[in-house]
């Protein structure tokens, strides 16, 4: 049986989570992808078609550029002149008011001059046209030249800079009164404001009548492909005048495309196409790896991480906002090879490519080369401990997708130069892209930190960080219980070499041991390992009571995980180093001292769990031998075989491996390997003899002797 894949007892419920959960990720992709029956032409400009020849299969007019639409349409603005009703009767109005005001206020004060003055400056202001000043601002905001002005039927044009507005025409009105003889005080008593009002009107209607007609007569377009003629040739470079064909015979298919049922057809070969990636997702979760598919943890991981790169990819392609081999698609293999495990990123990455796939164009390139690049990712992090090794991985990404690239580009003849190495260097930038790509996978180090505290993962880098030394608990736990610590560190090492042995998680194996009896901190002096000589605390305490502190230091233990935040793998190995194991030295006491008296096996027994991983049983058969090869009078090959298969066939008789996916082969496998570490470790030394000579009798010894 898989490690990965214990058999559970699974109802209705958990399929159909699992069934809601796939067609909300179906659903959600659909939604996402580009849904246009038209494919957008792939082609960069000053670059070679890279395409097969492209024919018109119907006839289609070239539009201008917007450069060329724009500049026409500034030519015929300044040449657009709006037009404005005048109205005579103003004039004749405002002078009559004025020469009337005059003659009945001023006549008296002011010599008959003044009055002929300025009625001929009046005259002048209105024949060359007064509007408001919001007309007149607007004229030369949008540089306008000249305007229409009109009487009934008869129109002349009029410039613009020659038209006043109320306020330009009283300083007109005032303006040469000095070189006239005239006093500007005495101006001032006649108000001359009152008789200045616009006599030019702006005809909306008309003025936009004017325009339209001068922008209906603007050709769209430039020219004319008829059906059968070539679009581009395969090679060519692509200058503006192809990118105008290109963009017009795209307009045009996007035309005779709408409305018909083709995009029904696009939905329904869509929903095909996501669905068949994603059942078979589940499906392999269901057969090889059900511990992963019954985690809402990894479920959730699994689920941000394909959504995540997929719908960023249908992004991007529906707003054309950059190529997407920019985007790091190797950091995900990444994650989940680091937190699960290599098979499980490979298959999770191959579907998550193939979906990302299905918005573009031209998959062929793309899915072999982002292949290749998760590919390598998953060979070169096969245990992440250094952050090195993120940087490693991101060249060797880097270089084999850009090869990869290459590669592809010549197998499909795309490369039409004379010169390989001018053709390679046409597709500069895409280079350029998957270089960026290379260098946003650096950033997988700081987002793994993220996604461990988001969704309770613990890698690698994490568990060698939590084994260092001289982290605060295990100095404390080494200045508290110095046995304990050094007992903490023979296991670590005898449990990562046999997790080596039988391909478990050795640095997990090896955190969790460092910590795994933290918990007798609190009461150091009542563990042997911790005692040294003198009188045994336990003298003066019954049996239970000394039982129940040694129970203890495993729920003492779990207190300071969640005091100092301990990642919950940790914690687990706390829990389940003793398993629903006994303390029998206290017990088996118990029971002789009472023969008769019904002793309850509750009260000297650990609460558990019993191991649920191999990383777990590991630890629970290194900790008992262990402690046990310490009690040993005499270190020899057969007494310590003899304690190795006792103590852990006696653990597997117990039935303390039941829950965990730990085989026969492993055990056994682990049985040799601590065999072997004891004896190197308890090994006897020669006894040094014992000098009988004294030393004035040994002479000087000879050159290059050693003393």
């Amino acid at each position: 049986m898989s490690r990965y894949n214990k058999s559970r007892k699974r109802d209705w419920k958990h399929y159909l989570q699992q069934v809601l959960a796939a067609a909300a990720a179906i659903f959600i992709i659909i939604w996402f992808l580009p849904h246009n029956t038209v494919r957008q032409l792939s082609y960069e400009f000053d670059r070679p078609w890279n395409h097969e020849q492209l024919f018109a299969p119907f006839d289609f007019p070239v539009s201008k550029s917007a450069a060329q639409q724009q500049f026409e349409l500034d030519s015929i603005r300044r040449e657009y002149s709006p037009y404005f009703e005048e109205n005579e009767a103003v004039e004749k109005k405002q002078i009559t008011a004025f020469r009337d005001t005059f003659r009945l206020h001023h006549s008296a004060d002011l010599p008959n001059d003044y009055r002929i003055f300025i009625e001929k400056r009046l005259h002048t202001v209105y024949a060359r046209g007064v509007t408001t000043s919001e007309d007149l601002r607007r004229l030369r905001d949008e540089g306008t030249l000249s305007i229409l002005v009109y009487k009934g039927n008869d129109g002349r044009q009029r410039r613009v800079s020659r038209l006043f507005s109320p306020k330009t025409a009283y300083e007109y009105l005032v303006a040469e009164v000095d070189s006239a003889g005239i006093q500007r005080s005495k101006l001032q008593h006649l108000n001359l404001n009152q008789f200045i009002h616009p006599n030019l009107r702006f005809d909306e209607a008309k003025s936009t009548e004017r325009w339209e007609n001068m922008r209906s007569s603007l050709l769209p377009n430039s020219g004319y492909i008829v059906e059968g003629q070539s679009i581009i040739e395969r090679g060519k470079v692509v200058d503006a005048h192809d990118t105008l064909v290109l963009s017009s015979y795209y307009k045009e298919l996007v035309k005779r495309n709408a409305g018909n049922s083709r995009g029904d057809r696009l939905m329904w070969g869509q929903l095909l196409y996501v669905s068949v990636i994603i059942i078979c997702l589940v499906v392999y979760f269901n057969l090889f790896r059900r511990d992963y598919i019954s985690s809402w943890r990894s479920v959730l991981l699994m689920s941000v991480l394909v959504l995540s790169f997929t719908l960023l990819t249908c992004l991007l392609i529906r707003h054309m906002w950059m190529s997407v081999y920019m985007i790091p698609y190797a950091m995900l293999p990444v994650f989940i090879r680091v937190f699960m495990d290599s098979r499980t990123a490979f298959f999770t990455y191959v579907c998550t490519i193939l979906l990302c796939a299905a918005p573009l164009n031209y998959p062929f390139s793309f899915i072999p080369t982002q292949l290749m690049s998760g590919l390598v990712a998953i060979y070169s992090l096969r245990e992440l401990s250094e952050r090195s090794q993120i940087f490693r991985t991101a060249i060797l990404s880097t270089f084999v997708t850009l090869v990869m690239y290459i590669a592809l580009e010549l197998l499909q003849n795309n490369i039409t130069t004379e010169s390989v190495w001018e053709g390679i260097m046409a597709n500069i930038n895409t280079y350029r892209y998957i270089i960026t790509s290379g260098v946003l996978l650096l950033f997988a180090y700081p987002l793994m930190y993220l996604l461990e505290r988001l969704f309770g993962f613990t890698s690698n880098v994490t568990l060698v960080e939590l084994s260092n030394v001289n982290r605060p608990l295990l100095r404390s736990l080494s200045e508290i219980a110095p046995g304990t610590f050094q007992h903490s560190i023979m296991v670590s090492n005898l449990a990562a070499e046999v997790a080596n042995k039988i391909d478990a998680k050795a640095q997990l194996v090896r955190t969790g041991a460092l910590y795994h009896d933290i918990g007798k901190m609190e009461n150091p002096e009542f563990f042997t390992e911790n005692q040294l000589g003198g009188i045994n605390p336990h003298s003066n305490l019954s049996n239970r009571e000394s039982a129940a502190i040694i129970l203890r230091h495993v729920t003492d233990g779990l207190a300071l995980a969640d005091r100092y935040e301990l990642p919950r793998v940790i914690r687990d190995f706390i829990a389940t180093h003793h398993g629903h194991g006994m303390a029998k030295y206290f017990y088996i006491t118990e029971q002789n001292a009472h023969p008769d008296a019904e002793v309850n096996v509750e009260d000297f027994t650990y609460a558990g769990p019993n191991p649920r991983t191999t990383e777990q049983a590991i630890l629970m058969m290194c900790d008992a031998v262990e402690a046990s090869a310490r009690s040993l009078n005499e270190y020899t090959e057969e007494n310590i075989g003899q304690l190795v298969d006792r103590i852990i066939d006696g653990q597997v008789a117990e039935g303390y491996f039941r829950l965990c996916p730990i085989t026969f082969l492993d055990i056994e496998t682990a049985k040799s390997v601590l065999k072997e570490r004891l004896k190197s470790i308890y090994h006897t030394r020669v006894s040094y003899p014992t000098l009988t000579v004294p030393v004035a009798e040994l002479g000087t010894p000879p050159s290059g002797s050693h003393s």
